[in-house]
């Protein structure tokens, strides 16, 4: 009787034409090797057994033998990406081809002191699963038999003599889940050092005191307090409009232009190779997709980033979905997802953020670049082979790229239209420009990539903030590293209606407060690691965009002046003031302009030049939502107020009048000016 009762071979699907070699007599335990049969000469060609079987088309497996050799993936890998072969056939192949076994996981599941052993994320990250000791040996299941000789040396370090397994990777996934779940997600939670997250900051009690503080001194000396909050906001805004026309005119002056355009590259090969990988290789690219409460999304969603023009067995989609999202779970588990995109689903917590679940899904990816999709977001084509082809010949410093922003929908109303300038003056001016002026970039929330070393190695994003794109691009300035903006386009849904306009920029604000204040817990390291000028620049963006869309009303005043009407601080004011303070309106509003209608000037939107000088009468919007996140920094600071999309006819594509797909926008963009 065989002395491994729990291990079993997948049955063969199909016939072969020609008999097979007989199976080896099973090994007693303390037969069992140490390194896998993969050196054995004997061993018949994948691709024979799968032809034998009737499992796949010659043609497809011509077709995938020739990107094996381009590629150097293995040859599973490629067939199961295009949907040429099915998993269990595979799997039986793979035994067949491997000599090795296939345990059922989901009925006998793993040794939970084997797998902590080897830790959790580990066995996410490289598919494998210690599974049983069985004699003298350890059986690790493994989803990657090709890489399992490179893993052994670690393996065997811990566990002594063990026997490869096979297992399809959603099952050692399932399997890990089942018995390690909650500490997966309470790690996610605490990635980031506590020094430099929100996590136990008391921001209420700190805005509390400044309010109160605030409230005594306009009822002590109402001149003086009204004296000195005119002269910062005024500071504040030359600041901010300075720093913005010194972005608009480094975007004026010639730049070295970044990689050569993604589609002259050849199919699975790089003019230059990834840094760390294997020479002339496109590198596998993980792509999280954070999705809440979204209906109907499956169909759209294959059908746009479908159209991403990089090669399928490269191209690894993870749909992030929280536990308690019954909506958007049903819809994805009903809907034909080609293999290369797959369901991630965040146990619940004690809280529920974004961050959150895009550290907890971190783990489950494959690639060696990391990006964040929103739900609803439809990418230019060749915009991962822009990234890939950047990042092989950038610095190793420069470790993040951030896409550009635009809308499909700018044509709906007014407000549609204002959203549209102002981002294009975020994306096409203020971002790209601060990069070239060395300052730390404030990432937006989606069409961000990133080399998952560095990445992984700053504990990700902080599962308690609510700008946590914004955070993480000033952690990686204060790390050394640094962001480039590439000239690739991600489209999204403008949002369009007041009220979910101040509630999505309420919660952009309040996370720029809570990271202003995290940051700023010790200036003096901020100094040393940002540097004088980027320290500057923080402060004016974050400190100075928030303190501008709070006080605004008290510049605002000053226009009553222009009509003769009585002012508090009248009798202090030189005469000279009221002609100073027109200028810098003037001049404020001026820089506004300028920038719109530069970042505008293409074809796609230069119907919206005209709206530009409209902005005047937008921008006081902020100004309601900058209060609406003060009150929540005091009452709620954890808490997420997701923009809700939809307004549109889903029928129509992106780009077309009244185009449908909405997008949960990104982090902040510009705060509003005086």
């Amino acid at each position: 009787m065989s002395q491994r009762p729990h291990l079993r071979l997948l049955p063969r699907h199909a016939a072969p034409p020609s008999p097979l070699p007989e199976p080896r007599p099973e090994p007693r335990p303390e037969a069992l090797r140490a390194i896998p049969r993969r050196t054995r000469p004997e061993r018949k060609p994948l691709g024979r057994i799968l032809l034998e079987m009737g499992a796949v088309d010659p043609a497809d497996l011509l077709r995938a033998v020739a990107m094996r050799d381009r590629q150097g993936l293995p040859l599973g890998e490629i067939l199961q990406a295009h949907g040429w072969v099915s998993e269990a056939d595979l799997m039986a192949a793979l035994g067949a081809h491997w000599g090795a076994e296939v345990p059922d996981l989901a009925r006998q599941p793993p040794d939970p002191r084997l797998l902590d052993r080897l830790g959790p994320e580990t066995c996410l990250r490289e598919a494998v699963l210690p599974w049983r000791r069985v004699g003298g040996a350890t059986v690790v299941a493994t989803a990657r038999p090709d890489a399992f000789q490179a893993l052994l040396p670690r393996l065997t370090a811990a566990f002594g003599p063990c026997a490869m397994a096979l297992a399809p990777e959603r099952e050692i996934h399932a399997a890990v889940l089942a018995v390690r779940q909650t500490v997966l997600a309470r790690r996610a939670e605490v990635q980031v050092p506590a020094d430099l997250s929100c996590r136990g900051a008391d921001a209420g009690r700190g805005a509390m005191m400044l309010l109160a503080l605030l409230a005594a001194g306009l009822l002590l000396a109402p001149g003086l307090v009204l004296g000195a909050l005119f002269c910062w906001t005024v500071g504040t805004l030359v600041l901010a409009q300075g720093l913005k026309l010194a972005a608009l005119l480094v975007m004026l002056r010639p730049h070295r232009p970044q990689a050569a355009a993604a589609p002259a590259l050849p199919e699975g090969v790089l003019a230059l190779p990834m840094r760390g990988a294997a020479p002339d290789r496109l590198p596998v690219v993980s792509v999280m997709v954070p999705m809440f409460r979204e209906h109907d999304i499956a169909a759209r969603l294959v059908q746009r980033l479908g159209r991403l023009d990089y090669p399928r067995e490269l191209l690894d989609i993870v749909l992030v979905v929280e536990e308690e999202d019954e909506v958007t779970r049903q819809a994805l588990a009903g809907a034909d997802l080609p293999h290369w995109m797959r369901m991630v689903v965040v146990p619940q917590g004690p809280i529920k953020t974004k961050p959150r679940a895009l550290n907890f899904a971190l783990t489950f990816c494959r690639g060696s670049i990391i990006g964040v999709y929103d739900a609803e977001d439809a990418p230019d084509p060749d915009q991962i082979r822009k990234v890939v082809a950047r990042l092989a010949e950038a610095p190793e410093e420069v470790v993040c790229l951030q896409g550009i922003l635009d809308f499909y929908n700018p044509r709906s109303n007014w407000l549609s239209r204002c959203f549209t300038v102002e981002y294009a003056s975020w994306f096409r001016v203020v971002l790209p420009g601060i990069a070239r002026l060395g300052l730390a970039v404030p990432l937006g929330g989606t069409t961000l990539f990133f080399r998952r070393g560095p990445l992984e190695a700053l504990g990700g994003w902080d599962a308690h903030n609510v700008t946590e794109d914004a955070d993480l691009g000033l952690r990686l300035a204060r790390s050394g590293y640094r962001t480039e903006l590439i000239d690739s386009v991600t489209q999204e849904e403008a949002n369009c209606r007041a009220l979910p306009w101040v509630r999505q920029r309420s919660r952009w604000q309040k996370g720029y407060a809570m990271t202003w204040g995290v940051h700023m817990r010790d200036p003096l390291r901020l100094w040393r690691e940002l540097g004088p000028w980027p320290m500057f620049g923080f402060q004016v963006m974050f400190l100075g965009s928030l303190t501008q869309a709070l006080l605004a009303p008290l510049l605002w005043t000053f226009w009553v002046l222009s009509l003769g009407l009585p002012h508090p601080l009248t009798a202090g004011l030189p005469g000279w003031l009221l002609p100073a303070m027109t200028a810098v309106f003037l001049g404020s509003e001026a820089v506004n302009i300028l920038c719109g209608l530069w970042a505008v000037r293409g074809p796609r939107h230069r119907h919206l030049a005209a709206w530009v000088p409209t902005l005047c009468l937008y921008h006081p919007l902020g100004t309601l939502s900058a209060w609406k996140a003060l009150h929540e920094v005091v009452t709620r600071p954890f808490y997420w107020d997701k923009t809700q999309h939809g307004v549109f006819d889903a029928s129509h594509g992106p780009g077309e009048a009244g185009a449908p797909l909405p997008a949960a926008a990104p982090a902040p963009g510009p705060a509003p000016s005086g």
